[in-house]
């Protein structure tokens, strides 16, 4: 049995609107790696230089940890590239993890937020070039 003209134009049509939207998600994914690529390594240099200049306010420390720790879990869930949502929620755990009481605690959280933070963007450097 033979099809005819029609039916075969539009069966095309339908089978090139569906590779055209397979198509669409792959470039979503590639923007949303994208600017993951860019907005985790700034919330982590923006924490840097607030921590910084707040080891002798444990309370703002104690708020700037958690507020980076929020920015990080939205980067986790945008993020189509698993590497990078882990790696952020990873972190953002850890931050969220760091209380800060008093002065020792501002200092002890300084250099533990310096060291996870190498180890996060070495993480993400990786995931964006590939």
């Amino acid at each position: 049995m033979r099809l005819p003209k029609s039916r075969l134009l539009s069966l095309a049509g339908l089978s090139a609107l569906a590779l055209a939207v397979a198509g669409c998600g792959e470039v979503n994914q590639t923007i949303d790696k994208a600017q993951a690529c860019l907005e985790a390594p700034k919330i982590v240099a923006d924490l840097g230089a607030q921590i910084s200049k707040l080891t002798n306010d444990p309370q703002a420390m104690d708020k700037a940890l958690d507020d980076a720790a929020a920015k990080l879990g939205d980067v986790a869930d945008k993020a189509a590239n698993t590497t990078i949502k882990e790696a952020s929620d990873n972190l953002a755990d850890k931050l969220s993890g760091i209380s800060v009481q008093n002065v020792n605690d501002a200092v002890d959280a300084a250099q533990k937020v310096g060291k996870e933070t190498v180890a996060y963007l070495e993480t993400v450097r990786q995931a964006c070039t590939n």
